[in-house]
């Protein structure tokens, strides 16, 4: 009778835990940026000008979010 052994063991949390926080904490931050940047650019416009892209002010957070994140 054959018994199988499998001995898994998880990255400790010194070794590649750390690393992995930090460059997810990186992602996020750069999304982050990428909603300010975005939603402050849109505010800087008129209201003309938001006109004739087809916007009012009340899409500029759903856009600037999008265009961060995805479709949410």
């Amino acid at each position: 009778m054959a018994m199988l052994n499998a001995i898994t063991t998880q990255k400790s949390f010194a070794a590649g835990g750390v690393a992995q926080m930090l460059q997810a904490v990186r992602a996020k931050y750069a999304q982050y940026r990428v909603y300010r940047e975005t939603l402050t650019e849109l505010n800087a416009l008129s209201g003309r000008e938001l006109a004739d892209l087809g916007l009012n002010r009340s899409m500029l957070k759903r856009i600037a979010l999008e265009a961060a994140y995805g479709d949410i």
